[in-house]
C-alpha cells in the first residue's frame, strides 16, 4: 500500500524544495506583514536576506523557528521542563500521541526539547481546516508539517484516511523520522484527554502483520502536555457557552486565528513535557482480546500513562476542589495559590461576555480534569 500512494498532497517540502517557497513567501502581503509582527527587531529586508540563504529546512528551524519560539517561550512562560525523555534514544524513532493544548505551541516546544536534547526534530500532524491561506500552508511544510485533510465526501475521505496512516508508517519505519499528533481530532478543550478510537484505526490501516506487530512496527510514545495557564481557556470556555445556546454553532477561521494568536501572546506560567515509553510491552495483553476491543484497549493504554504523567500545578488542584465542592486536596495549595488562582480566572472571564457562573464551572472543570483523571487511574 505504501508503494502504490503518492504523497506529494500531504508531505512537508524537502530541501530542493526551499528556494521556490521562499520566493513565493516574499511576494505574499499578508507573511510580510506577520514577519514584522513575530520579529520587530529586525528589518523585514533582514529577515529576507537572512530567509533566502538558508540552504536546508533543518537550517530553517534552527535559524527562524527555533529563536522565535524561544523567545515566546521567555516572555511568556515561567520555564519549561521534561521527564522522561532521557530513557529515550536519540537515534530511534518515536510516534508521540500527546494530549492538545495548543495550536502552535505544543509542537513547536517539542521540537525545541528534540534540538537542545540530541534529538532530530519531529514531523508534525497539522489539520487543513488551519491552512487559512495558501502561505501558511507553506510556512507549516517548511517547518515539517504533514496534513492531515478533514471534511472531505466520504470515498474521498477513505483515500485520505489510507494514504494518511500509510505516510505516518513509512515516516517512521522507512525514514527513520520521529512524528507528533494529537491524539484526537483538535484539542481537548475541556481538559478530559482521551484517545480517539479513529486516530488508532487510521493508524492501523497501513499495517500488514497482526494488531500487535502493526503497533509495535510504529513504536507510540504517549506525551503529556501541561500548561499551569492555558491562555486560550476563557475562548475555549465561550465556545462551549455558544455550542450550549445553539446546537449549530461552529468556529470559523478567524476563531482559529484569534486562537493561535492568544495562545502564541498568552501567559502561561510553568510548562511540562511529560514523556510516557514506548507501548510495545503492553501490545501482546490485548492480542487476546475480541478485535472490537483491541483499539479500545490500546487507548487505555496510552491515556494511562497521558493522565499519570500530567504536571499538576496548585490551580488544577483548587479547581478540583471547587468544581465538586470538596476539600480533599487543601494540603497541595495555600491561600495564596488560592487568591491567586481564582484571581487569574476572574481577569480571564472579564474579557468575555456572558453567561458567568457557566464560564465559571466550565473553566473549573477544564482545570480539574486531569486532577481527576488521574486519580480515577490511581
Amino acid at each position: 500500500m505504501i508503494k502504490d500512494l503518492s504523497f506529494d498532497s500531504i508531505r512537508p517540502y524537502n530541501d530542493e524544495e526551499i528556494h521556490k517557497v521562499f520566493e513565493r513567501l516574499i511576494n505574499e502581503v499578508s507573511f510580510l506583514e506577520l514577519i514584522k509582527f513575530l520579529y520587530p527587531n529586525f528589518s523585514t529586508e533582514q529577515f529576507l536576506k537572512k530567509l533566502l540563504s538558508i540552504q536546508s529546512i533543518r537550517e530553517f528551524q534552527t535559524e527562524v523557528i527555533y529563536p522565535y519560539v524561544k523567545e515566546v517561550l521567555r516572555t511568556t512562560t515561567k520555564g519549561i521542563t521534561h521527564s522522561g525523555l532521557d530513557q529515550l534514544d536519540p537515534n530511534g524513532q518515536y510516534l508521540f500521541i500527546s494530549n492538545h493544548r495548543d495550536i502552535v505551541l505544543d509542537s513547536a516546544i517539542l521540537n525545541i526539547l528534540m534540538v537542545e536534547n540530541g534529538f532530530s526534530t519531529t514531523e508534525i500532524a497539522i489539520g487543513d481546516n488551519l491552512l487559512i491561506y495558501p502561505w501558511i500552508t507553506d510556512l507549516v511544510k517548511l517547518n515539517k508539517s504533514f496534513i492531515v485533510q478533514r471534511n472531505l465526501p466520504v470515498r474521498q475521505m477513505m483515500e485520505s484516511t489510507q494514504r494518511l496512516s500509510a505516510y505516518i508508517r513509512q515516516a517512521l519505519t522507512q525514514r527513520n523520522q520521529s512524528i507528533w499528533i494529537a491524539q484526537r481530532e483538535g484539542r481537548s478543550k475541556d481538559g478530559d484527554d482521551r484517545t480517539q478510537v479513529s486516530l488508532l484505526k487510521m493508524l492501523n490501516m497501513s499495517g500488514e502483520g497482526s494488531f500487535g506487530e502493526n503497533f509495535k512496527e510504529i513504536n507510540i510514545v504517549p506525551l503529556s502536555i501541561s500548561y499551569e495557564y492555558d491562555p486560550c481557556d476563557y475562548l475555549k470556555a465561550h465556545e462551549f457557552q455558544m455550542k450550549r445556546d445553539n446546537e449549530d454553532y461552529k468556529k470559523t477561521q478567524a476563531d482559529d486565528l484569534k486562537h493561535m494568536g492568544a495562545g502564541l501572546r498568552g501567559r502561561k506560567g510553568r510548562v511540562h513535557f511529560g514523556f510516557g515509553t514506548p507501548i510495545n510491552h503492553e501490545l501482546k495483553d490485548l492480542e487476546s482480546m475480541a478485535k472490537n476491543d483491541q483499539l479500545q484497549g490500546l487507548a487505555e493504554i496510552i491515556d494511562t500513562q497521558i493522565h499519570n504523567n500530567y504536571k499538576f500545578y496548585p490551580g488544577n488542584f483548587i479547581a478540583d476542589d471547587l468544581f465538586t465542592n470538596h476539600k480533599r486536596h487543601v494540603n497541595k495549595y495555600t491561600d495564596e495559590d488560592k487568591s491567586t488562582f481564582l484571581a487569574y480566572l476572574d481577569e480571564h472571564l472579564s474579557r468575555i461576555d456572558g453567561d458567568k457562573d457557566f464560564l465559571h464551572n466550565t473553566l473549573l472543570e477544564m482545570y480539574g480534569n486531569p486532577v481527576k483523571n488521574f486519580y480515577t487511574n490511581d
